[in-house]
């Protein structure tokens, strides 16, 4: 199979942890943490994506709950609104290059203006390897 036609959808996890705007930071840091995933697609009531969050956003609520007390607040105050997503239908090599000149650790996956699934660097990876593998 050339490594060229592999695609994004036959790799990304279809199966997503995702939150809502209002959901509380402190809830949304305890489900990345009890679901081992670094982070997760925001979205409204009607399933568009209107952000991403990590946990890398959660550092600070972490640190000023642990210090002083003081509650989470909604996600939408954390959250990066402006996401960069994929196409399902995009090369993995394409991505494995994206991720490299981005450095991010995973992207929300669309299909038709609808998000579809997520993929990290370790799913590329993972298609990769199976390539060399089975070279």
């Amino acid at each position: 199979m050339p490594v060229k036609s592999i695609k994004v959808k036959d790799y990304m996890s279809g199966k997503l942890v995702t939150f809502k705007p209002d959901t509380d930071v402190l809830d949304a840091i305890h489900e990345l943490v009890n679901r081992q995933i670094t982070g997760a697609p925001v979205v409204d009531d009607h399933g568009t994506l209107v952000g991403m969050l990590s946990e890398f956003d959660c550092l600070d609520v972490v640190l000023a709950a642990a210090y002083h007390g003081h509650p989470g607040g909604p996600v939408s105050q954390l959250m990066t609104p402006d996401v960069e997503t994929v196409d399902a239908d995009m090369s993995i090599i394409d991505l494995a290059e994206l991720f490299k000149a981005s450095g991010f650790r995973r992207y929300p996956v669309m299909k038709d203006n609808r998000l579809v699934g997520q993929i990290s660097r370790k799913d590329v990876l993972r298609a990769l390897g199976k390539l060399s593998v089975a070279s």
